[in-house]
């Protein structure tokens, strides 16, 4: 038998590859302490590149209105440092908004929550009085004698007491861990700067090792699915800010129409949980209601419904306009690539893996016309009611049965 060099070198890969996962399957251990040192190392990097990434998109906008400038250096410097200035300004904005009203939010239902409880259980105890069979029933099968709402929550502000202590020990052993993280996050930012300031040098580099590496009908399909990344990620990304500050909009003039209370802290938390799609806002919706809740139990089912509403407002008419059609994925893989991607990382997975489903819903659609057209399937059987489809042999039958009938009709 003949080898060759590319039949070599595919033995050869397909050799290392196994002895590299005979590895990691007999050296577990050994394999995880490697895998965190390696991620120890590289997460700075991996995260100023996705800062860059994200960045890069207001910076490209932000870029084009600096045409007049003549001097790239200068219009890439301002452009990076205005982008800067404004996510800056944006989240102190949103801080601002954010932490007065949520201390004085918490303030108040400090103050509320005894009463509230207090006065949900005389409700309670009312509703039982007035239904004796009811009443009966639970005394025999509860002690609702002993029931004290006050020394239960006596025994809770106990509990949080005694649990302070812990806490604060807990937070000067976080603080021996901060350090490395501002380290990191020194790094990804300078690291985030160098690539938004070199991002076509970068791009040019990448492409020129995939072309010297990788045989070039790959590497254009590695190019090209690149861009359509990019393109997804960007479209995605600034469709779903537009959604966010629309959403906020709305709860902020509904909420006032309706002459609610904390409209800025419930606005502004329903339009920040909103960035995750989908579920976020029902988090909003949660907390809201039950600041809302303490405050008067009427206005708190107000919200809920003045919630729902609006959030089929969004769903069925917003949110399809600004941002699925910048995706281009149908609502029902959107839900499945949130839910998915909660599973596997959380918050950051139900974010990222939406555009990462668009993107590989467009790869399986274009792969799926091409094998159409390759395999030449008639356009009839994948319209939405194809017609009846026909087997060849019931058809033979059916016609030698009929020739048969044919000739016995002749002879009679």
């Amino acid at each position: 038998m003949h080898f060759d060099r590319k039949t070599l070198r595919n033995i050869f890969l397909g050799v290392g590859l196994c002895i590299v996962l005979y590895w990691i399957l007999h050296e577990t251990e050994r394999f995880k302490s490697a895998y965190e040192t390696l991620s120890g190392i590289f997460a700075p990097f991996v995260i100023g590149a996705g800062f860059a990434f994200i960045l890069n998109v207001p910076m490209r906008s932000i870029e084009n209105k600096f045409v007049r400038i003549t001097n790239v250096n200068w219009r890439r410097i301002l452009a990076v440092l205005t982008t800067f200035l404004v996510i800056l300004l944006v989240l102190t904005l949103v801080f601002c908004l954010l932490i007065p009203q949520v201390v004085e939010t918490a303030e108040t239902v400090a103050l509320k929550l005894p009463d509230f409880f207090n006065n949900l259980w005389l409700r309670f105890m009312a509703f039982l009085e007035e239904r004796p069979e009811l009443l009966a029933w639970v005394m025999e099968n509860t002690s609702l004698e002993s029931f004290d709402i006050g020394a239960i929550l006596e025994k809770v502000l106990n509990v949080v007491g005694n649990s302070v202590s812990t806490i604060v020990s807990g937070a000067f052993t976080a603080i021996g861990g901060l350090a490395g993280i501002l380290v990191n996050g020194v790094i990804a930012i300078i690291f985030a700067l160098y690539c938004l300031f070199n991002k076509e040098t970068l791009a040019r580099q990448g492409r020129r090792l995939l072309y010297a590496f990788i045989p070039e009908k790959a590497s254009d399909q590695v190019v090209r699915i690149l861009r359509l990344t990019n393109s997804t990620f960007s479209n995605f990304l600034s469709g779903q800010c537009l959604e966010v500050c629309i959403l906020g909009c709305l709860f902020a003039v509904s909420m006032a129409i309706l002459r609610l209370p904390y409209i800025p802290l419930v606005s502004v938390l329903v339009a920040v949980t909103a960035f995750i799609p989908v579920v976020g806002a029902f988090a909003g919706c949660f907390f809201g209601a039950f600041f809302i809740l303490v405050n008067d139990p009427l206005q708190a089912l107000i919200f809920v419904a003045m919630f729902l509403v609006v959030q089929q407002i969004e769903n069925n008419l917003i949110y399809p306009r600004v941002v699925g059609t910048s995706i281009g994925l149908p609502g029902m893989w959107v839900l499945l690539a949130v839910a998915v991607g909660g599973k596997l990382m959380g918050v950051a997975g139900m974010f990222l893996m939406i555009p990462v489903a668009s993107v590989l819903y467009t790869l399986l659609r274009e792969l799926t016309n091409a094998r159409l057209e390759t395999r030449e399937i008639s356009e009839e059987k994948l319209i939405p009611q194809p017609p009846e489809l026909k087997s060849h042999r019931k058809e033979r039958r059916r016609n030698t049965w009929n020739k048969l009938k044919s000739k016995l009709v002749r002879k009679k």
